[in-house]
């Protein structure tokens, strides 16, 4: 991820997964004490109660896990407009209803995957599941590859601007490529290339992925490490285990690989040595400027499987409350709304991925900042609510809606998305993922010193998250966006405190059956943080400045490009 040359970092989700000390001392404004009871806050304020009712609702066994287009979608979409209504907010979907049809093509493996693995004149099966994790998302109802070269492309990143190429002089045309996960930057000593351990967008899965088909390879493995994955195995499985996704493309044959997917670590450590290669060394080689790939010995994949495809139609869910003074002038408030639905049984049985605070915790703040608002004066700039489909695919349905917006990106003032509240305690702290290089970062520091709170740095830019979330697919699109997630200092725990509860639930719930509701949750933290958001968003809403993406933003020319429009909306 490239650095920011704004003067704060920001603390993410993935301090959990760090090992380093505690953050920096966290920047912040002096302010005076802040209301007992946040009164200025219309209807109310932030209400516990509230959330945790919508939470466990949406989390609960009723709802299925709520997968795209599943009876737990239908749950979710009828709760949610329900719930829009009630709060006042008005119909901004699909001619003047609650929802945007987001058209998906969806593959599913239907029945065994048949993987075997040749190299050194012997022949072992692959497990899908266990020794690979693998999908497709190319038309057909059959993958059937066999006897496919082995190459690896060390991290599978093509960069000329930092005159970096691993697939040089390689032909992997029709073949197996095998890559490394994140970039040749984040187990060295000292920053390289690709800027230290901050993971850059080349080090992301679906990054590699594209790239492998512009090569027109067979299929990707990308070797599994929990620490530059960010996540476990189990997250992987899980997350492959069910039905795959995208949004329907003209170009699908090209974009798509015949077969992607992931290989255990182990796997690739007896691969490379039946090769005659230690995967170490090569990997330490991949890092290294000048990398050249080639051929894992004379290692063949067979692999076969059948696949079940279709053309379904997911929905966004999406509410309005008009702005007062300038109503084409647009600040979005959103979070996804859907998890993985039913998927392999845990230790007790249990198949439902609840998706409790991935991401039900954040729709519930969605529904609850739509009631406040609602309750109080009508901002100068339309405040809209959208709830995403299948981000766990891929962030589809943000990707959908900046490609078909309901309303023009170019006098959308900013995205404000929100990810996974921790009901582990209240925090001193907030924060947004990824290093963004946008305003909205600044604001969010104000925003959070009202009432007595901070922003804290970020020690660990190396999960990537900020390519992580619906944000990302509007910060593509040029509009200044971000994605707030919780702070990490507990009131009572402090830093220690919160990077044990974080550690915790990615090792043990994340993407799994164990991300249920819990009626004893502590649910101060999600009120203190919805109610920075709130915030930040009527700060925004009642603004006449324009979030500015900074200097050194890749996003910044997209959104240089839409001047004249904004300057014609505020005229």
């Amino acid at each position: 991820m490239p650095r920011s040359a704004a003067p704060l970092a920001i603390l993410s989700l993935a301090l959990a997964l760090s090992l380093a000390g505690p953050p920096a001392q966290a920047q912040t404004a002096p302010v005076a004490a802040a209301p007992a009871a946040a009164a200025d806050v219309p209807g109310g304020g932030i209400v516990a109660d509230n959330l945790a009712r919508h939470l466990s609702v949406l989390a609960s066994d009723e709802f299925e896990g709520r997968a795209p287009t599943t009876e737990g979608e239908r749950r979710t979409i009828a709760y949610l407009t329900e719930q829009f209504a009630q709060a006042g907010l008005s119909a901004g979907g699909d001619d003047g209803g609650w929802t945007q049809a987001v058209e998906l093509g969806r593959s599913a493996i239907a029945g065994p995957v048949e993987a075997r693995l040749r190299v050194g004149g012997q022949a072992r099966a692959l497990a899908n599941g266990d020794d690979i994790a693998v999908e497709t998302l190319r038309s057909g109802g059959r993958v059937d590859l066999a006897d496919l070269p082995v190459v690896f492309a060390g991290y599978g990143i093509t960069a000329p601007e930092l005159d970096w190429d691993d697939y040089a002089g390689l032909d992997v045309a029709g073949k197996l490529v095998v890559v490394l996960i994140n970039d040749p930057d984040f187990e060295t000593e000292a920053p390289g290339r690709f800027g230290g351990r901050a993971l850059t967008w080349y080090g992301r899965w679906t990054y590699k992925y594209e790239e492998a088909a512009r090569r027109g390879a067979a299929g990707v493995l990308i070797v599994h490490e929990t620490e530059p994955a960010s996540y476990p195995w189990a997250t992987v499985r899980n997350g492959r285990a069910g039905p795959q996704y995208d949004i329907v493309r003209a170009d699908a044959q090209a974009h798509h690989l015949p077969m992607r997917g992931w290989m255990q670590h182990e796997v690739a450590v007896r691969l490379f040595a039946d090769a005659g290669l230690d995967f170490e060394a090569e990997k330490r080689r991949a890092q290294q400027p000048g990398f050249r790939g080639g051929a894992l010995g004379d290692a063949r994949l067979d692999i076969a499987f059948d696949v079940r495809r279709e053309r379904v139609t997911s929905h966004n869910v999406v509410g309005v409350l008009p702005g007062a003074s300038r109503p084409d002038e647009t600040v979005v408030l959103s979070g996804h709304w859907d998890s993985f639905g039913i998927g392999q049984p845990d230790a007790s049985g249990d198949a439902i991925i609840n998706g409790a605070v991935d991401n039900a915790t954040a729709i519930a703040s969605l529904i609850e900042l739509a009631r406040v608002f609602a309750a109080g004066p009508r901002p100068a700039r339309t405040l809209q609510f959208i709830a995403l489909t299948a981000e766990e695919n891929g962030l589809l349905g943000a990707t959908y809606y900046a490609a078909n917006p309901l309303r023009p990106l170019e006098t959308t003032a900013a995205v404000l998305n929100m990810e996974m509240w921790s009901p582990d305690g209240e925090t001193r702290d907030i924060s947004s993922w990824g290093n963004g290089r946008v305003s909205l970062e600044r604001d969010l520091v104000a925003a959070a010193a009202v009432d007595g709170r901070t922003w804290s740095p970020d020690p660990n830019l190396e999960a990537g998250l900020f390519y992580r979330a619906d944000h990302f697919a509007f910060a593509q699109a040029g509009v200044p966006a971000l994605t707030i997630g919780p702070g990490m200092d507990q009131l009572d725990g402090g830093v220690d405190g919160g990077k044990a509860a974080r550690a915790d639930y990615f090792a043990h719930r994340y993407h799994q059956p164990g991300d249920a509701f819990d009626a004893s949750w502590d649910m101060a933290g999600p009120t203190a943080d919805t109610r920075t958001v709130y915030r930040l968003a009527a700060a925004l809403a009642n603004s006449a400045d324009w979030p500015q993406w900074d200097a050194d933003s890749e996003f910044r020319a997209r959104r240089v490009v839409s001047d004249d429009a904004r300057g014609a909306a505020s005229r």
